[in-house]
Parts: C-alpha cells; sequence; structure tokens
C-alpha cells in the first residue's frame, strides 16, 4: 500500500495558487456575462413581439435541454470548421456565459412575473418610461426576490468551470491534471482541489452576500 504525500502538492502549490485565481477569474467573466445575458433575454421577451421571443425561448431550451460539455466542445472543436477560432480561455468564458444565461434568462423572467401587474400600471399612470418602468419597478424587485437562487446558480457556474479543463482552459483542474499526471499522486493532488473548490465556492457565497446585502435588501 502507497503511502501519503502531500509534500508533491506542498511542492507545487503554487501551481495550485495560479489555478485558484485562473479559476476565480474565469467564473467572475462567465457570472457577469451570464447576468447580462439573462436581463437582455428578459427584456426581449417581454416585448412580445414573437420576432424577439422566439429567438429567447428557443436559445434557453437549447442550452437547458443539452450538455455543457457538448456546448464547450461545439464552440472549441466544431467553430473553427467554420473558421471561428478561439483560445481555450475565451471558449470557456464564452460558453460559461451562454449556459449561465440560459438558467439566469428563467430565473430573472420567474421573478419578474411575480411583480404585480398593478405597480406597472402605477409606474405608467405616474408617466414613467417604459425603460424606467422595467428598471426601477419590474427588475430591481424581482432581483431582490430571486437573489439567493441566482446566488446558488452562479456558484454551480462558477463549480461548472472546472469541465474547461477538457479543452485545456487554464483553470485550477488543468493544473492539477497536470500535476497529478507528472507526480501519479492522484489522491493527494485531488483531496487538496477539493477543499480549494471548497473554498472558491465559499468566497463567491461571501461576496455574493455582501452585494445582496448592501444593494438587494429591502430597506427597514
Amino acid at each position: 500500500m502507497n503511502q501519503l504525500d502531500f509534500g508533491i502538492v506542498i511542492e507545487r502549490w503554487d501551481e495550485l495558487l495560479h489555478g485558484v485565481a485562473l479559476t476565480l477569474a474565469l467564473s467572475t467573466a462567465g457570472i457577469v456575462c451570464s447576468l447580462i445575458i439573462g436581463v437582455i433575454g428578459v427584456a426581449m421577451h417581454r416585448t412580445k413581439n414573437p420576432l424577439l421571443q422566439a429567438p429567447v425561448i428557443a436559445f434557453v431550451e437549447l442550452i437547458r435541454n443539452t450538455p455543457f460539455l457538448i456546448q464547450l466542445f461545439f464552440l472549441f472543436f466544431a467553430l473553427p470548421l467554420l473558421g471561428v477560432r478561439l483560445n481555450p480561455t475565451i471558449t470557456a468564458i464564452i460558453a460559461l456565459a451562454i449556459n449561465g444565461g440560459a438558467y439566469s434568462i428563467e430565473i430573472i423572467r420567474g421573478g419578474v412575473e411575480s411583480i404585480p401587474r398593478g405597480q406597472i400600471e402605477a409606474g405608467a399612470a405616474l408617466g414613467l418610461s417604459s425603460t424606467q418602468i422595467f428598471r426601477d419597478i419590474v427588475l430591481i424587485p424581482a432581483l431582490r426576490a430571486i437573489y439567493p437562487a441566482l446566488s446558488s446558480q452562479f456558484i454551480l457556474l462558477t463549480l461548472t468551470s472546472s469541465v474547461c479543463s477538457s479543452i485545456s482552459a487554464s483553470e485550477l483542474t488543468h493544473f492539477a491534471q497536470r500535476i497529478e499526471s507528472e507526480t501519479f499522486r492522484s489522491f493527494e493532488v485531488y483531496f487538496t482541489i477539493t477543499g480549494l473548490y471548497l473554498l472558491i465556492s465559499w468566497l463567491i457565497m461571501t461576496a455574493l452576500s455582501s452585494i445582496g446585502r448592501r444593494h438587494f435588501s429591502y430597506p427597514n
């Protein structure tokens, strides 16, 4: 029976920390872009214009009913056949944004539809523009209602970023796989990155909770 040797992990600790930083950067970019896609998608869906609604509905159904790995492979391996070549990191950010965006659309839409129609009519009666009504009366209160669900989705998206190692995107799992292939210390390496992913999730959750208390909590 082989003895455990975490000295290997300690020797390559700088690489793992670099992987943590890259994972946080990759996830943050994906989260921000997915939120933008979610807001734009909901705004398009609420126009009641079939030409704007149909693409949003098709996008959500396509992304939510296909595996993230297939979406990632399509962007990285299939698009070059059409002349579109992206580096692994950019591909990973786009894939995370698209995948997270589809789920964000549905989460935000649920929150928006929970806003009483009377509030929207009151905003119109006060002379507010459609943009002001959507932003101040619909979107902000909706975000308050769905913020916990949206936060959970963002943490899930962060953990999903580990799949991006399959296209050699630079993030924590990619570095861990490289260290494991060179040292053959599978238990030590993957035990360590399990703890690091727990740390990443805690950091994201703490940051989102702080943002939520500051911007999306109801005033006393």
